[in-house]
């Protein structure tokens, strides 16, 4: 079960994360490339408001990938199984990674482009996929700290593109087409190693109705013979679930035993995406040039917040199962609220006050700190939780495409926020935290250490269905 998480999430997840950033660093010389280019087959340097268009393109056409990933998921993962559905999406990885590492060759521009759209597709994938896979691989008294790993795994891909994306490592005008191409590596990894693991168990007799080859692969999961228990208990999903059929999206978003669990998710992603990270994130490099770290020192400082972020969400791995998963996300969003309150604050008196911008360094750290243990992490667990079998794939492809299109929102319309309303952008993100805190509060229950089917009995009596 280790090795399996382990395989899975530095595969998949990990290259989420490393593709997030990695493109933050090289940008001046990448641009330089595309101006060059440019020249070379018309003769004329590039059009300034042309470049910004290409190199918007550059940055939102990952999440847009996200989204038709995310669309991919459903008939993908009852098709293919989960584990089928992560090594064919390797293949979409390395195809990636071998056009972006070759582009300054070809001299092409617009193949960094497509590359960012099919990377994209490749992470709506995994970002679905392996919280689903792990989720339904795990014993109850393991699910969160398991379904925490794949988290774990962004913060560590976009830590690892920060280190090399550093201007004396890859971050240069040489290094950058290694530095994109490097993302295919743990892609080749996985397609080589996971075959030899064993697919979802719960895929396996629910949805394959093979009782042998679930059995085999839950004795393997579990290093023991004796796994009636657990049968018994897919037994009796499977058959509650026999008479509902498989979900498609819309079934799902029109069946009334399963309308809570459809709105806390939408609620649950919209809030992890529109409170506000990547503002804060983008924000931050200026936060510390303020505050008097020399420009020059400022990616050692980015790099040092992507370890905080590192180190918060290994902390949520270990305190998810004694804390339980509604704590952590109130907890992490009322994190997340105050620092944006205070960030408002203390970005506007700046000027005036002098201690004001070490403040404001410290909001951007409690912030990070409340995204990692709660925000960032606990809504794909409380997908897997919250869903049985057979509505789960529809639940997890319509989650991901909340996720992905609130990303490429705020990447869309932050800039715009930032010009009209400056340091009050960061008061909309307290609001938007806020909201999200009073629901969960009112609304989702916790999940800690209950088997899907008593999950689904609590949000039975909410939905007020009779099971």
């Amino acid at each position: 079960l280790a090795l399996v998480a382990l395989v899975s999430a530095f595969g998949s997840s990990f290259q989420y994360g490393y593709n997030v950033s990695v493109i933050n660093s090289p940008a001046p010389y990448m641009q330089d490339f595309y101006n060059q280019t440019y020249f070379n087959r018309s003769g004329m340097p590039m059009d300034s408001g042309f470049q910004t268009l290409l190199w918007s393109l550059t940055v939102s056409m990952y999440p847009l990938g996200g989204l038709f990933g995310s669309l991919m998921v459903w008939p993908l993962v009852n098709n293919c199984g989960r584990k089928g559905t992560l090594l064919i999406n390797n293949l979409f990885s390395i195809a990636a990674a071998v056009l972006m590492g070759t582009s300054e060759l070809a001299k092409t521009f617009e193949v960094i482009i497509l590359s960012r759209v099919i990377m994209g597709i490749y992470a709506g994938l995994a970002s679905n996929v392996v919280p689903m896979f792990l989720g339904e691989m795990s014993p109850k008294n393991l699910r969160g700290a398991i379904g925490v790993v794949p988290q774990l795994f962004i913060t560590l891909g976009i830590l690892v593109a920060q280190i090399l994306g550093l201007h004396n490592i890859l971050g240069n005008a040489k290094g950058w087409p290694m530095l994109l191409g490097l993302t295919g590596i743990p892609s080749l990894i996985q397609l080589l190693i996971l075959p030899f693991f064993p697919e979802s168990p719960r895929y396996l007799l629910i949805q394959k109705g093979n009782e042998g080859q679930a059995r085999q692969a839950l004795q393997k999961l579990r290093g023991c013979d004796d796994v009636d228990d657990e049968i018994e208990e897919m037994r009796q999903e499977d058959r509650s679930e026999k008479e509902e059929g498989h979900f498609s999206v819309l079934s799902l978003c029109t069946f009334r035993g399963l309308r809570w669990q459809l709105i806390s998710i939408v609620v649950m992603m919209m809030g992890q995406q529109l409170s506000g990270v990547n503002a804060v994130f983008y924000y931050a490099d200026r936060i510390f040039q303020s505050a008097g770290v020399d420009s020059s020192n400022v990616q050692y400082v980015t790099v040092s917040i992507g370890a905080i972020n590192v180190v918060m969400t290994l902390l949520a791995v270990f305190i998810v199962e004694s804390l339980g998963r509604r704590l952590l996300l109130l907890a992490g969003f009322g994190l997340c609220c105050v620092s944006c309150a205070v960030l408002t604050l203390a970005l506007n008196l700046q000027t005036t006050v002098s201690w004001m911008s070490y403040l404001s360094i410290v909001c951007v750290i409690v912030y990070i700190i409340g995204h990692a243990i709660g925000a960032s992490p606990i809504p794909f667990v409380m997908i897997t939780e919250m869903f049985l079998q057979s509505s789960r794939p529809a639940a997890f492809m319509v989650g991901g495409s909340v996720h992905w299109l609130c990303n490429f929102a705020v990447g869309l319309v932050f800039l715009y926020m930032e010009a009209g309303l400056g340091p009050y952008s960061f008061l909309i993100f307290c609001a938007i935290c806020l909201a999200t805190i009073v629901y969960i509060f009112f609304i989702v229950p916790e999940t800690k250490n209950k088997t899907f089917m008593e999950i689904n009995r609590i949000m039975a009596k909410r939905n007020k269905v009779e099971i």
